[in-house]
């Protein structure tokens, strides 16, 4: 018989860990390629299938097959033999809308469509590739993702500014941490107001039952969350349809989008929380012929990140940056304007 080598750990091919989930304990028995969909975002049940085929999807870090029914409280990875594609950055020649420059930041208008970061299913094409190609040596944030002090969504528009310092990165999230930045956006949402202003708190977390959705945790389940406020006001009526500036006083994920779907005022086409359907209005024929032409002209949700303001890291100066509201958004105003009109 041959001798066979032994093959010590670090000779074997190392998995890497792409993605990790914990069952909820009211979840209903259900096959784990339907369970993942809802968790990872632009995986097709295809793709999955196949990760369970190749042994790629553990429960409790054994390898299950696509079938697999899931239960409360199992613990899921998604594993490769390569690392996160978000991990390995490549420069792009990438078109970027410089504001503003000087030596310690600078501000970027970012188009709606444009992912901020790397993540799954987005490994090119991002602000952060656009940015290393054009600026050397950014500065990595707590995440290891150069010259970054926030984010906004890829659908969102609007201003984002980048820190090309290790000071500059320090200072700024810092006034970000501290709710001392102003960040103003424009949202245009279903139904007509009550209020002419208020404020929305409630804690905002992970959806318990689909991933890739946030939602707003209150009473015996605020923990859940973390604590989250919103200023809006309306700017105009518009019928069936609200304009209104929301002031963010903390940065999670999605918040406009959450907190304004809480009280009942979805954004606008906003695919991922249900706007993307007729949520006000009549049922007559023409209204949703005008409603899916109005989605044609915006085929994103409605929201833009108006006015960016924060004291520079060096100077001391207290700095105000605004941007026009694009194109999209101000083409469905005009038509919802035009609509409210002749409802009157």
């Amino acid at each position: 018989m041959a001798n066979i080598p032994d093959i010590s750990d670090e000779e074997q091919n190392e998995l890497y860990e792409h993605h990790a989930f914990r069952v909820v304990a009211g979840q209903q028995p259900l096959r784990i390629d339907k369970y993942l969909m809802n968790f990872i975002e632009n995986a097709t049940r295809n793709k999955i299938q196949a990760a369970a085929k190749d042994g790629s999807i553990f429960v409790n870090d054994v390898p299950v097959k696509s079938n697999y029914k899931v239960k409360p409280n199992d613990y899921i990875t998604v594993k490769f033999e390569h690392p996160p594609h978000e991990n390995l950055l490549i420069a792009e020649d990438l078109p970027i809308d410089v504001v503003y420059e000087d030596d310690d930041l600078l501000v970027v208008n970012k188009p709606a469509g444009m992912v901020v970061h790397p993540g799954h299913g987005n490994y090119s094409g991002t602000l952060i590739n656009g940015l290393i190609f054009h600026f050397e040596n950014l500065p990595n944030n707590s995440s290891e993702r150069p010259g970054l002090v926030h984010r906004i969504d890829k659908d969102t528009s609007g201003l984002l500014v980048v820190a090309k310092t290790e000071h500059a990165m320090a200072h700024l999230s810092n006034q970000f941490a501290k709710k001392t930045s102003e960040r103003e956006y424009v949202a245009l949402v279903w139904g007509n107001m009550e209020e002419d202003e208020g404020t929305i708190e409630g804690n905002i977390g992970r959806h318990p039952k689909n991933r890739l959705q946030n939602t707003v945790f209150l009473d015996d389940e605020e923990e859940q969350g973390k604590p989250a406020v919103t200023h809006y006001k309306v700017i105009e009526r518009l019928g069936y349809v609200t304009l209104v500036s929301c002031k963010l006083e903390t940065g999670r994920t999605h918040q406009i989008r959450v907190h304004m779907k809480h009280i009942g005022h979805t954004l606008f086409n906003d695919e991922r929380y249900g706007g993307e359907r007729i949520l006000k209005g009549t049922t007559f024929t023409k209204y949703k012929q005008f409603v899916d032409n109005c989605f044609k002209i915006l085929p994103r949700q409605a929201l833009h990140a108006k006015t960016l303001g924060f004291v520079h890291p060096t100077t001391g100066e207290f700095m105000r940056f605004e941007s026009e509201i694009p194109e999209d958004i101000a083409q469905c105003v005009e038509k919802w304007r035009h609509y409210a009109k002749h409802m009157d």
